[in-house]
């Protein structure tokens, strides 16, 4: 029962960003290493990699008193549609070919401030997405399938 989903996810939107507070590069494609995506400033080990959902994307907009949140935003590298990433903690989903171990929630910055406004930190608490590491490396790309491994 707690494997099972209802449906495989997808993967709607990648994200770099070249060094801590640079500017979110949005591509249509990323090649992922053990130290994580390429042309990222991400952390190798349990940190190589953001993501979050899309459906908390409209909560988050909610909460912070806006019509709607944009991915770059948010500072996440990967927005996945379809899966319940927290009923996915500790455990493998492949984008693609390449399969990342979500290891725990990753929580907001102090920059929700700036780009959301006051109360955008709270407003991100609990939807601030998860951390993963690579487990097998390869090439992601927009539309892929995400499944539990």
């Amino acid at each position: 029962m707690m494997a099972r989903h209802a449906v495989p996810g997808r993967l709607d939107w990648i994200g770099l960003r070249a060094t801590r507070l640079a500017p979110i590069d949005v591509v249509d494609t990323a090649g992922l290493t053990e130290s994580g995506l390429e042309g990222d400033h991400g952390r190798a080990g349990k940190r190589a990699v953001t993501l979050i959902q899309a459906e908390h994307l409209a909560v988050i907009a909610a909460l912070s008193g806006r019509a709607e949140v944009r991915p770059a935003q948010l500072r996440r590298n990967l927005v996945i549609s379809g899966l319940n990433l927290l009923a996915i903690r500790k455990g493998l989903i492949c984008v693609g070919a390449v399969a990342l171990e979500i290891h725990g929630p990753c929580p907001p910055c102090t920059r929700m401030e700036e780009e959301l406004g006051s109360g955008g930190y709270n407003a991100m608490r609990g939807h601030g997405g998860w951390y993963a590491s690579v487990v097998t490396p390869g090439r992601i790309n927009l539309d892929d399938t995400v499944a539990t491994s």
